[in-house]
């Protein structure tokens, strides 16, 4: 996807990640840079949360944000920063362990919070920015 020039904004969608559940986009497009919603482990074919622990739903979490990412046309080699939400921060050695695979050896910037509660009672959501080509 082309970013069509300075001042341009462009929505992303796929189905290869769960639909907006609200009045937001999967991603947006602006100034050479992607902004993605906050994923969360929804099955994109069936938008039911997967079934598992913080492993398998982190798992199904960078699925969807990989196709996000995809679908604008940039890729996780070029994200520049995470915000990354725990229910429980007990659950970080293992969602840090899925989310190192897929940053390799020179992951971005992040930050891991811990909250109250996240939508459907799932365990983690990501949200991130990336460089466009």
């Amino acid at each position: 996807m082309d970013d069509g020039g300075a001042g341009q904004r462009l929505v992303v969608a796929t189905e290869r990640a769960p639909a907006a559940i609200g009045p937001y986009s999967q991603a947006v497009v602006a100034n050479g840079f992607v902004f993605t919603a906050g994923q969360i482990p929804l099955d994109p074919a069936t938008m039911t949360v997967v079934a598992g622990g913080v492993t398998e739903q982190t798992e199904r979490v960078m699925q969807n944000l990989a196709a996000v990412l995809v679908a604008a046309g940039s890729s996780f080699e070029r994200v520049v920063k995470t915000t990354c939400f725990l229910a429980d921060l007990a659950d970080f050695p293992a969602f840090n362990a899925v989310y190192a695979r897929s940053f390799g050896e020179a992951p971005p910037a992040r930050s891991t919070v811990g909250v109250a509660a996240l939508p459907l009672g799932v365990r983690v959501e990501v949200e991130c920015v990336a460089m466009m080509p």
